[in-house]
């Protein structure tokens, strides 16, 4: 990748959402939301429309981005099952932090962590500077960037929103008990929950819902075919069984106001770091990095929270722009996966070796603009409910039990995932190349 102005090895900014899908941006076609930070990154580098998590659950996907493996391959496919995995400790040496310390880069964590039990951001080779994820972590790393000069730096700051949404659901159904824990140990995700579902002032009630709250999706209806292990999983869960069956459309809707003003809460902290990072004077030496962990399903198939395979929650935002990104405003269609392609990409940004048995790939030639680079066919996805892989048109979900465990949507044909194409004769040789794909990549073939 090439250097900045000065000729030093380029800063690395990765700015990290949760739950944001990659549709939450204005930039990405969505209207009831204003994003101009998350839109400026795009104007600037390259936005991916086909980036993928490697786990639609929020530890899972963080443990990938900091190691760049898949966590199935440690026993980690759900928030709980970090105490129990055992890691080797040689993954946790290669990770980002450790890389980038050894070749001479100051690296600074700030804001959410969720790593497997007994990590921490020190552990993986960082400088903890900011335990918050909100309005004070903006501010710390404002305060850090202007002070970082004599180094090349790598620079990650994990910011909670728009996870708040989550609490709108299971405070929704929770009993008295539990809505008296929510209030001890969660005021500040209810505070801004309150916030974000509040009509705003002065506007009637009707006036609302007629013109400024947010339709419903297309794809509001459950598949007719939908595997029956997404909805075992919500009853394992059931303040996600009940949003399903209760909310009418009108909560629904408001739900989906609600992410959208938590969106535009966490674009506001980014721009406050890229006012900063402009401030500073390193923006032209700065490669900066904006993902999230996973989606959120915003009420698509009467779904919210995560874990399933549908686009909403495997999808996330990747934007990348700085010095040797040239596709500046342009698009990358191709599947990556941001779990395994951004610690190389990382890496190679850096000038420096990864470790050499990873599977994912650097995406400095897509960012280049290399016309004739040849790039992997498959994103692998898993989760605690199945596995899943996609050519970014095509998607083969292979579930783990019920009825309807294998799952073929065409996203040309059906962007909404209401069909399953499994036995449609005109895919049968797509299908055999996917089911094999599937095998291959979650094998590290």
């Amino acid at each position: 990748m090439a250097s900045g102005k000065t000729g030093k090895r380029p800063n690395i900014l990765l700015v990290v959402s949760d739950q944001q899908g990659a549709s939450m941006m204005r930039c990405a076609g969505t209207r009831h939301l204003r994003t101009p930070a998350m839109d400026r990154i795009a104007g600037q580098g390259l936005r991916f429309t086909q980036a993928w998590c490697s786990n639609p659950m929020c530890l899972p996907s963080r443990f990938s981005l900091v190691t760049g493996r898949m966590g199935g391959e440690f026993g980690i496919l759900h928030n709980d099952d970090g105490p129990d995995a055992e890691i080797p400790d040689e993954i946790r040496q290669g990770a980002l932090g450790w890389q980038l310390r050894r070749a001479g880069y100051r690296t600074l964590w700030g804001g959410k962590e969720h790593l497997p039990a007994g990590w921490t951001p020190e552990d993986l080779g960082f400088e903890a500077f900011c335990r918050d994820d909100r309005d004070e972590l903006a501010g710390a790393c404002a305060e850090v960037l202007r002070g970082l000069h004599e180094r090349p730096f790598c620079l990650v700051a994990c910011f909670i929103n728009p996870h708040d949404i989550c609490y709108m659901a299971i405070r929704d159904f929770a009993d008295e008990e539990r809505r008296r824990q929510l209030e001890r140990h969660s005021s500040d995700e209810l505070r801004e929950l309150d916030a974000a579902l509040a009509i705003p002032p002065g506007m009637a009630r009707d006036e609302f819902f007629a013109w400024h709250c947010p339709p419903l999706p297309d794809n509001f209806d459950i598949p007719p075919e939908e595997p029956e292990a997404i909805s075992r999983m919500q009853t394992r869960s059931p303040f996600k069984r009940l949003a399903r069956e209760r909310y009418d459309e009108e909560r629904w809707r408001l739900h989906r106001h609600a992410y959208a003003r938590l969106t535009e809460r966490v674009d506001g902290q980014v721009g406050r770091i890229l006012e900063a990072l402009e401030g500073s004077g390193a923006a032209d030496e700065t490669l900066v990095i904006f993902t999230s962990d996973h989606g959120e399903m915003n009420a698509s198939h009467r779904m919210e929270h995560k874990t399933a395979f549908y686009n909403e929650a495997a999808r996330v935002p990747l934007l990348i722009a700085g010095p040797g990104v040239r596709r500046r405003g342009a698009l990358e269609n191709r599947p990556v996966s941001i779990g395994l392609d951004l610690l190389p990409t990382i890496c190679d940004t850096a000038g420096v070796a990864p470790p050499p048995d990873l599977r994912g790939r650097s995406l400095r030639p897509l960012l280049e603009g290399r016309a004739a680079v040849s790039w992997r066919e498959l994103a692998p996805v898993e989760s605690e409910i199945g596995r899943m892989v996609t050519d970014g048109r095509h998607k083969y979900m292979l579930y783990n039990e019920g009825s309807g465990r294998e799952q073929l949507v065409d996203l040309a044909a059906d962007p909404g995932e209401m069909h399953n194409a499994l036995r449609d004769p005109q895919y049968q040789e797509i299908l055999k190349g996917l089911r094999r794909g599937l095998e291959e990549a979650l094998a590290g073939r």
